[in-house]
């Protein structure tokens, strides 16, 4: 994935749980474990804003670009 998600990393700077922070977002916690593993598609900015606040960081600080073009063939076998 070209985008990597760090919110474990931020989680334990900030002394917070997954648990505390899904209820102060107000999402769910396998959701929360989906973004965290880098395997969702996508995200919601009201998610990653509610999520910056509630961490008190940067986007930046939990969304990393790993310098690669994920293309979506990626994910197809190529045979």
């Amino acid at each position: 994935m070209a985008i990597q998600v760090c919110l474990g990393e931020m989680l334990r700077k900030r002394g917070m749980t997954a648990k505390e922070l899904c209820a102060k977002v107000g999402i769910t916690e396998a959701n929360l474990s989906i973004l965290r593993s880098g395997k969702a598609s996508g995200v919601r900015f009201h998610t990653i804003n509610r999520i910056c606040y509630y961490l008190q960081c940067e986007v930046g600080d939990i969304l990393r670009f790993d310098g690669r073009l994920e293309d979506q063939d990626e994910n197809h076998d190529k045979s």
